[in-house]
């Protein structure tokens, strides 16, 4: 059915945002008309993928140290 099964969005995360955090997310999503959920992801995949992509630059910077 599906190319890739493991591609399949079936994890779910539960994330508490208090009044003003939900408050800007909600003007964000509603700004660039997205759905909440697809913006929250995006933006936790761009943060998740940074974080990576620094640490392996620091690994790199003390193997050529």
């Amino acid at each position: 059915m599906y190319p890739d099964p493991k591609r399949v969005r079936n994890n779910k995360h539960t994330v508490r945002f208090d009044d003003y955090e939900q408050a800007v997310l909600t003007a964000l999503a509603n700004y660039q008309g997205e759905q909440l959920a697809v913006l929250i992801r995006e933006i936790v995949m761009r943060e998740a993928t940074a974080v990576l992509a620094e640490r392996n630059t620091s690994i790199l910077d003390r193997a050529g140290a």
